[in-house]
């Protein structure tokens, strides 16, 4: 990572999350194809769930995506997700990171089906679209779902299916009750695509264009520092949960553990010493 540094940066993260079965790989598909018409170099990574009984995992999102494969300007890499919530895998960063260095100009970021609260690709992602589906739940379903405030983009899939319209509809008035109201402030899209066909594929590019165009290289720079920001933060919160977790029957933990069963303090005070007796060694 360390080597990788100087030369990340620089390509464009597009997030595509949505519940199973909307067609998130498909629609990465007929992207990719979108990018490679433009001349674009694309990495794909997409995250497949791992089964909570094996651990094992499919990825057989590469399937669908046969026509890539032997484009040298197309790198297609699935991971699982190893039990990892919030609908990626625990190394996403780091393979991201990979992929930008490589020469990349857009790498496009598929997670798993996600429901209402898996947002974590939204601070991984430069833009994040959300795919739905007709069918897929009437407009309070699509007011409440907590997923839908992490969208710069909002994507109707399978929208020659019956129902469409009333979805495109609902989903517009959610996007405007959660509208950010400040003067210039992003205003969501909402995209029809039917992406077996390739249809609406060049509006959606538009769309994701347009959002990358207003963010600037200010707004982008704000987006990626916080994302930093978010990834060290889990390091640290991984090595000191793997330096407490190493503390099973050490000394400070047990007597920490006995003033709080005796009610000489509280967990909350026990952990900070802890924290405390940790970082200073």
């Amino acid at each position: 990572m360390a080597a990788l540094a100087p030369d990340a940066g620089r390509a464009h993260v597009v997030g595509v999350t949505g519940a199973p079965g909307v067609g998130k790989s498909t629609t990465t598909n007929a992207l990719v194809t979108a990018h490679r018409a433009a001349g674009h170099r694309v990495g794909v990574l997409a995250v497949d769930p791992s089964s909570p009984f094996s651990g094992g995992a499919l990825l057989g999102d590469r399937i669908r995506m046969s026509e890539h494969a032997a484009d040298p300007e197309v790198f297609i890499r699935s991971m699982a997700s190893r039990g990892h919530l919030g609908g990626l895998s625990w190394a996403a960063p780091q393979a991201l990171r990979v992929l930008d260095a490589a020469g990349c100009d857009v790498v496009l970021l598929e997670t798993v089906g996600v429901g209402q609260s898996e947002v974590e690709v939204a601070g991984t992602a430069d833009t994040t679209l959300v795919l739905l589906a007709p069918g897929m739940g009437d407009g309070i379903q699509a007011a409440k779902a907590g997923i839908l405030e992490v969208a710069d983009v909002l994507v109707v899939n399978k929208a020659d299916r019956e129902g469409a319209d009333r979805t495109v509809r609902d989903l517009r008035h959610a996007a405007q009750l959660g509208a950010d109201s400040a003067p210039g402030g992003w205003r969501v899209p909402v995209v029809r695509t039917v992406a077996t066909e390739g249809t609406g594929v060049d509006d959606l590019m538009a769309a994701v264009e347009g959002h990358r165009a207003w963010l600037g290289p200010d707004g982008l720079r704000a987006r990626r520092i916080r994302r930093a920001a978010r990834e060290v933060e889990g390091l640290a919160l991984e090595a000191l949960r793997a330096r407490v977790g190493g503390l099973r029957g050490d000394t400070r933990l047990e007597s920490l553990a006995d003033d709080v069963v005796a009610g000489r303090t509280d967990p909350y005070a026990a952990a900070d010493q802890l924290i405390a007796s940790l970082t200073t060694g």
